[in-house]
């Protein structure tokens, strides 16, 4: 978080950073500009769909509908699951948990968790929950930097050590912890497990495919997720791009993940960032110019 991303923490340990949040107790503040200081919900009460795109502000109000997060793992993380919006609404008055991770950096042999590696059902994984044979069923994915894995909701995940990944997911701290490697806490205590709520929030279905293939671009965007949810582009450049926004309706957010530029609109206005930074453009910018420093590389997202 410090190194690569420039982030300014005082924390020893720093493994997670929300860079853009909307959800309760832990709303995004405004870092500069004439609304400095001011929070992501009391924007959208004010601007509403010039903030968020009128869509969007008829269907979350003043909820911002997306998290996002860098996430830097230096050991391997809890094997977990999270409820569709049905569920999560029924048992805890939120929103379900579908979200995607794009890998900016890698350690020589690290690897992720997404989905299992053989045709499974709730009977074979209790059985296997039982025997603790559950690394057994579960699929095992070599990572490096630019793979994307796409995870809707129900699908069992871990993000494995030596990772530093982007996480876009819908706006939800909604998580069931399926297992945690039998560690323990500092009092001797392993950290809470909630096997019987994932059991009915699990997908048990075998996929061929759990990497999304992509075409990295030149100098163009890449479409790489679409759902209900979010949409989430790669744009790569290393000369200037406009980029032209007029009938999509919808906030954009770009997160830097490698190089350096600026942002421009109207007749003067810009913005310079860098890998690590995510910032939030209105839905009423009809066009934006990118102009690189270096070759450069940026998630977009946007409903």
């Amino acid at each position: 978080m410090k190194t690569v991303l420039g982030k300014n923490t005082k924390m020893n340990t720093c493994a997670e950073s929300w860079e853009l949040s909307g959800v309760s107790g832990n709303i995004s503040v405004v870092a500069n500009g004439f609304l400095k200081n001011n929070n992501l919900q009391e924007l959208i009460e004010v601007y509403m769909g010039d903030l968020v795109g009128d869509k969007v502000y008829e269907r979350f109000g003043i909820e911002f509908p997306v998290l996002i997060k860098f996430i830097d793992a230096r050991d391997n993380l809890s094997i977990q699951v999270h409820p569709d919006d049905q569920m999560a609404a029924r048992r805890h008055n939120a929103y379900g948990k579908t979200e995607m991770w794009y890998v900016m950096e890698s350690g020589k042999d690290s690897s992720l968790i997404v989905g299992f590696n053989q045709k499974m059902d709730r009977e074979k994984y209790v059985q296997a929950l039982r025997d603790k044979k559950l690394k057994d069923i579960m699929n095992f994915e070599k990572v490096s930097s630019g793979d994307m894995f796409f995870i809707p909701a129900g699908r069992i995940h871990a993000i494995g050590k030596d990772i530093l990944l982007a996480e876009i997911q819908q706006t939800s701290d909604v998580t069931y912890r399926i297992y945690d490697w039998d560690r323990i806490d500092a009092k001797g205590k392993p950290r809470e497990l909630h096997t019987e709520l994932a059991l009915d929030a699990i997908d048990y279905t075998l996929h061929d495919q759990y990497k999304t293939r992509y075409q990295k671009p030149t100098q163009e965007t890449a479409k790489l997720i679409k759902c209900q949810y979010f949409t989430t582009n790669l744009v790569c450049l290393d000369r200037p791009m406009e980029k032209d926004y007029s009938g999509l309706e919808s906030f954009v957010v770009y997160i830097c993940t490698s190089g350096a530029c600026s942002i421009g609109w109207g007749a003067v206005e810009n913005m310079n960032i860098k890998k690590g930074d995510t910032v939030l453009l209105p839905a009423i910018l009809d066009s934006i110019r990118i102009i690189p420093t270096e070759a450069t590389e940026i998630l977009e997202v946007y409903i």
